[in-house]
């Protein structure tokens, strides 16, 4: 792996997306590159454009490396829920990364939730700094955000795959479902819990995936008629969830558009059987999951058949032995992730920032800058992903005796501090490396 220098980059356009290309040009006037004074900068590919892909791509690119990112959706996915950072890590890696000041212009100033009953009478709420930390913003907004800092120093190729993986001693090489084969010095899957990469370097997913029980769906409602009034008095757009034991269906309103609402449903499961690419397949297990429950059940589920954006899943968590292997290696939920409620954004990040430090830190020595990004995070990955172990137990509690003491335990101001306490602390990685320098160009 060769030492890292910086270089021009000029724009064109993959499969029709907005993009970076290096080397060639595919469309407009070129800005020759610098050649570097000794051997070229290393390329890096990486599997997943979410946010450890992006957020990764966009350090390496700060670092001098040749980052190339492939995503198999055809483009950026815009919307999804909100997603937060809390406490002194989440916050300085984000000003460190120059997206912090972005970030706070975009936050959505937190999602409070209140619980209610059959009758729509309030027995819990929770503020928004509850679910929202010290920044919330939505996952489409926060993607968008990165994949802009990214792209001066970055290839995206949308619409295609990886599909083969063989190292030798020059470096990976790669199939492609649509593109032809490329060599890479060295690859990382940042290809969420259901990681392709993982798959191919490491072993089947059931080697490395654990079900915690429960299955979650978000969808939205662009022409909800009657979007939901938060029965407690706060200002700020909010979601209203009715639980029956084992089960929360909830609707929340836009952050940017009050009119327009989204559903998120959860429910206690053993592991099924389906097609994780048959939306219809997961409509009707929803279906199945909900019939006959009170409140606005009926009326939410009745927007499924015409939903176009339904995300269904397992709340699932991935424990990998090893977070590399030889010039591969795994960042963000592919290496220590939980579906649901284990900060996995905020650990993403963390996670590529540390990541991108250490391979700039030992240019040609990936293997030691692996172990060291490994050893760092892993304890504090794993500290974090324990939320997940209790988001589907803390939001439909099993029992209905659960669900009481759920809602006396955060209805007491004791409880809630010391939750929102706790997640301060899970949050906190004590010996966050400083930043390496960027590479001088040459």
């Amino acid at each position: 792996m060769g030492s890292p220098c910086t270089r021009t980059k000029t724009a064109s356009t993959v499969h029709g997306i907005p993009s970076v290309s290096a080397g060639r040009s595919s469309g407009p006037p070129t800005t020759p590159e610098p050649t570097c004074a000794h051997t070229p900068s290393p390329t890096v590919l990486i599997s997943g454009a979410s946010i450890a892909g992006p957020a990764l791509a966009h350090r390496l690119g700060h670092h001098g490396f040749r980052p190339t990112v492939v995503e198999l959706a055809p483009a950026l996915r815009e919307g999804g829920h909100a997603v937060d950072f809390r406490g002194d890590t989440h916050l300085t890696v984000l000003r460190r990364m120059g997206l912090l000041d972005e970030l706070r212009r975009l936050q959505t100033g937190g999602s409070p939730m209140t619980f209610v009953d059959q009758d729509g009478t309030p027995l819990l709420h929770l503020p928004a700094a509850f679910a929202g930390g010290d920044i919330e913003v939505l996952r489409g907004d926060l993607s968008r955000t990165l994949y802009e800092a990214s792209l001066p120093t970055t290839e995206y190729v949308f619409g295609d795959s990886v599909t083969g993986l063989t190292e030798t001693p020059a470096g990976v090489d790669v199939t492609f479902r649509r593109s032809p084969p490329r060599t890479f010095d060295l690859v990382i899957g940042a290809d969420g819990i259901h990681s392709h990469i993982r798959r191919l370097a490491f072993g089947p997913e059931e080697r490395h995936v654990t079900h915690l029980g429960y299955y979650a769906a978000t969808w939205s409602l662009p022409h909800h008629p009657h979007p939901p009034r938060n029965p407690n008095p706060d200002p700020r757009p909010g979601s209203v969830g009715y639980n029956s034991p084992g089960r929360l269906a909830s609707v929340g309103t836009g952050h940017a558009n009050p009119s327009r609402a989204g559903a998120f449903f959860l429910f206690a499961s053993p592991e099924l059987t389906y097609d994780r690419h048959d939306p219809d397949a997961q409509k009707a297990l929803l279906e199945a999951a909900f019939a006959g429950l009170p409140w606005r059940v009926r009326e939410l589920l009745d927007t499924l058949p015409a939903a176009q954006d339904l995300y269904f899943d397992s709340i699932s968590r991935a424990d990998v032995p090893a977070w590399s292997t030889g010039r591969i290696a795994l960042v963000g939920d592919a290496a220590c992730g939980a579906t649901i409620g284990g900060m996995g954004t905020g650990t993403g990040i963390v996670a590529a920032y540390v990541l991108a430090t250490e391979l700039a830190r030992s240019p040609g020595d990936h293997r030691a800058a692996f172990a060291r990004y490994e050893s760092l995070l892993r304890p504090y990955a794993r500290r974090c992903q324990k939320g997940g172990d209790r988001t589907g137990p803390f939001l439909a509690p099993a029992t209905a005796l659960g669900l009481r003491l759920r809602n006396a335990t955060l209805g007491h101001p004791r409880g809630m501090a010391w939750m929102l306490k706790q997640g301060q602390k899970a949050a906190s990685l004590k010996n966050l490396p400083r930043q390496a320098d960027p590479a001088p160009t040459r």
